[in-house]
C-alpha cells in the first residue's frame, strides 16, 4: 500500500465532499434526504496525517467529522453505475474539519467554515480500490484515544458508485480529485491541546489505511474585521456536538411527560375545553375537520408546515426537491403531531398516501390539515388519524407553496405553535398551551370525577336542581362519596 504524500496532495484539483450519507447522522440530524447533496472544499486544505490544524482565533467549535475519502484514478463523465467503481483508484482516511461559528456567513457553500487551509487531512495509507469491497468498509474516529464513531458502509444512504455516477453527470472527476463520502453519528467538537485520529479499514481487518492523525492547535492570528467574524448559538453549539447534552446546554424538561400523557388521555377534549374557558382561553380548537379515525383519541405535541398560495414563479424555487412539506414530514418524530396551515383552501390535497405512510412510519400520532388530502381512500385506510376539511385529487401545487416548518400557524380558527400540546378526540382538536396543561389535566380530572358522581345521583333518581352544578349541600355530599372512596 502506497502512502499519501506531497504528490498526491497536489494532485487533487478539487475536494467534493457529500452532506448526508450514513444513516446515523441523518436520524441525528432529523432529516434523510431523497438524493445527494455535495459542497466543494479547495485542495489547499488538504493535509498529511499529522499536521496540525488550527482552531482560527475566536472560533470556538471546531467540528471534525471522520470520513472514507475516495480518489479519482481514470476521468470519470457520464459514467453508468455499474462502471463507476473503476474509475476509482484508492480509498483512504478523511476528516471533514469546519468552524461552526462561520457557518451562517457562507449561504451554504462552506467555504469560510470548511474550507481553512488543513481543513482536509488525509491518508496515511491508501488502499487500492480494486482490492476492496466499497460496501464492506468499516469508518473509525477516536477523539483524544476514545472511540467516538464506528461506522460500516453497509447501509449508505448513497453508495459510492452511485456518488460518482451521479457527480460525473454534470462535471468531470479527473486523477487526483477527492471525493469525501459523508460521516456517521458521533462527529463533534474539537479544542486546541486534542487529537483526533480516523481510520479506515475492511470489515475483517486484513486491509487497513493506519490512523490519520491531526493534533488542534490554537490560531494566533484574529480575523480581520473586513470580512465576517466568528458567531457561535446554542443551535450551533448543539450541530456541532450532535445534542443538547453533549455541548453541555440545558436540556429543556418535555412539556409533554408520560405521566401528564396518560392524564390527557384520560379526560375528554369537551372538559379540558372547559376548564380553559375558566381560564379565558376560548379561541383554542381547530374547527371543521372530518377525522379519518374518530374512534381514536389523539394527544400529542405540534410540529407545524405552512402552506403561502401558489405564485409560479416562487413554486419552482420552493416547491420541488426535498422542500418544507417533505422536510417536515421526514422529521416528525415519535409522538408528534403535524399540523398544516392550508389557509382553509379545499381545492388541492395537502398530503397524499405516501407522505401520510411515511409520517405514520416515522411514529407520528396524527396529521391535522385545514385543506384537502389527496389518495382520500388509501390515508383513511391507514392507522394514523388523519384531520381534514376535504378529499380534493389535485396535487398541492394547484393552490399552494409548502414554505416553511416549525413556526406559528393559523389552522382551522385558531393559532398552532411548534411545541403546543394537542389532544382531540370525537368531540374535536384542542390547542393547549404546554405551560398550562399539568394544571389544566389536574383539574379536568377533578371536574371529570364530580360529574361521574352527578350522573350517579341522577341515575339513582335526583333532580337536577342544587345537583348540577352541586350547592354547598351536594357538594359536602360528593366530599363525604371522595373520602369513603379514598378509605375503602
Amino acid at each position: 500500500m502506497d502512502e499519501v504524500d506531497d504528490g498526491i496532495l497536489r494532485a487533487a484539483r478539487k475536494v467534493i465532499a457529500v452532506h448526508l450519507n450514513y444513516p446515523s447522522r441523518a436520524a441525528q440530524r432529523g432529516r434523510t434526504p431523497d438524493q445527494p447533496s455535495y459542497f466543494l472544499k479547495p485542495s489547499s486544505s488538504l493535509a498529511l496525517s499529522g499536521s496540525e490544524v488550527e482552531r482560527p482565533a475566536g472560533c470556538e467549535l471546531l467540528g471534525f467529522e471522520g470520513e472514507i475519502a475516495l480518489v479519482i484514478g481514470a476521468p470519470a463523465r457520464r459514467v453508468p453505475l455499474e462502471e463507476a467503481w473503476d474509475h476509482v483508484a484508492w480509498v483512504t482516511a478523511g476528516n471533514d474539519l469546519g468552524v461552526y461559528d462561520l457557518r451562517y456567513a457562507d449561504k451554504g457553500s462552506n467555504l469560510r467554515s470548511k474550507g481553512g487551509d488543513g481543513f482536509t487531512p488525509v491518508g496515511p495509507k491508501l488502499l487500492p480500490a480494486a482490492t476492496v469491497d466499497p460496501a464492506g468498509l468499516r469508518i473509525r474516529t477516536w477523539h483524544n484515544g476514545e472511540v467516538v464513531q464506528d461506522d460500516t458502509t453497509a447501509g449508505l444512504l448513497f453508495p459510492f458508485t452511485r456518488l460518482i455516477a451521479d457527480l460525473s453527470q454534470l462535471l468531470t472527476l479527473e486523477p487526483g480529485d477527492i471525493i469525501l463520502t459523508g460521516t456517521p453519528a458521533g462527529a463533534s467538537v474539537a479544542r486546541p491541546g486534542d487529537v483526533i485520529d480516523v481510520e479506515v479499514s475492511t470489515l475483517d481487518g486484513v486491509l487497513s489505511t493506519g490512523r490519520l492523525r491531526t493534533p488542534v492547535v490554537q490560531g494566533t492570528t484574529p480575523l480581520g474585521g473586513f470580512g465576517a467574524q466568528p458567531k457561535a448559538d446554542d443551535a450551533q453549539r448543539e450541530e456541532a456536538y450532535g445534542s443538547r447534552e453533549a455541548a453541555g446546554l440545558t436540556v429543556p424538561r418535555p412539556a409533554l411527560t408520560p405521566e401528564l400523557r396518560t392524564k390527557l388521555e384520560g379526560v375528554a377534549t369537551a372538559t379540558l375545553s372547559a376548564q380553559m374557558r375558566k381560564r379565558g382561553l376560548d379561541n383554542v380548537s381547530i374547527d371543521g375537520l372530518q377525522a379519518t379515525r374518530p374512534d381514536r383519541r389523539v394527544v400529542g405535541l405540534a410540529r407545524t408546515l405552512r402552506y403561502v398560495p401558489n405564485r409560479e414563479d416562487l413554486f419552482e424555487a420552493h416547491g420541488g426537491g426535498f422542500n418544507a412539506q417533505k422536510r417536515a414530514i421526514d422529521s416528525i418524530n415519535d409522538g408528534e403531531i403535524l399540523v398544516m396551515e392550508a389557509r382553509g383552501e379545499k381545492g388541492t390535497g395537502t398530503i397524499g398516501d405516501i407522505l401520510a405512510l411515511r409520517a405514520q412510519v416515522r411514529g407520528a400520532a396524527a396529521i391535522i390539515t385545514d385543506g384537502g388530502v389527496r389518495d382520500f381512500s388509501a390515508v383513511a385506510a391507514m392507522d394514523i388519524p388523519t384531520y381534514y376539511s376535504n378529499p380534493h385529487p389535485a396535487v398541492l401545487g394547484r393552490r399552494h407553496i409548502p414554505w416553511d416548518t416549525d413556526v406559528t400557524i393559523a389552522c382551522g380558527g385558531t393559532t398552532v405553535q411548534p411545541g403546543d400540546i394537542i389532544v382531540a378526540d370525537a368531540d374535536g382538536i384542542l390547542v393547549i398551551p404546554p405551560a398550562l396543561a399539568e394544571e389544566l389535566a389536574e383539574d379536568a380530572m377533578t371536574q371529570e370525577n364530580e360529574e361521574a358522581f352527578i350522573a350517579d345521583m341522577v341515575r339513582e333518581g335526583h333532580g337536577v336542581d342544587g345537583l348540577y352544578p352541586m350547592n354547598a349541600e351536594w357538594r359536602a355530599r360528593y366530599q363525604e362519596h371522595v373520602s369513603g372512596d379514598s378509605r375503602g
